[in-house]
């Protein structure tokens, strides 16, 4: 397993039924970053409590909020139009090829805020379903698919 989060999202995100199930929690309200952060928190036995749960999702919401999602909302908004129009279609891949950027800058930050936590800890809760907030109980099985995806990395 590579040590960098970054690595570590992409090997599990290309894993069978991951892309299905994380789209399933995001449009639950769960924040994919954030489940794939913990994912990798779990993969190395990393300690999860609650103030940790709070700091990861406090670094989150305001880049998500302000830089992700209005990315997301403009290459939705043109997906439509763009099927027709070969130059817009160009210009959703750019704003694409961004939230891709900025949702590996979230990474980035997550994995910076979360290298020097202690390994192989018991916490309180478990990572996913920490992070994962209101969309974990009705998506058990979409959870699921991602621990199973990550003991494949």
């Amino acid at each position: 397993m590579s040590s960098d989060l970054w690595s570590f999202a992409l090997n599990v995100y290309a894993r069978p039924g991951v892309e299905n199930a994380c789209l399933q929690l995001q449009t639950a309200g769960a924040n994919v970053c954030l489940l794939l952060c913990g994912l990798w928190l779990e993969h190395r036995g990393v300690a999860c409590d609650e103030q940790r749960v709070r700091q990861l999702q406090a670094l989150t919401e305001p880049w998500d909020r302000d830089v992700v999602q209005p990315l997301r909302a403009v290459r939705l908004q043109w997906k439509a139009a763009a099927s027709k129009d070969a130059l817009l279609q160009g210009m959703r891949e750019q704003i694409k090829s961004l939230e891709l950027e900025a949702e590996r800058a979230l990474l980035s930050r997550l994995e910076g805020m979360a290298q020097g936590w202690a390994r192989n800890a018991s916490g309180s809760v478990t990572w996913l379903e920490g992070l994962a907030g209101a969309a974990a109980s009705p998506n058990r099985d979409a959870l699921q698919v991602l621990r199973v995806a990550a003991t494949g990395t």
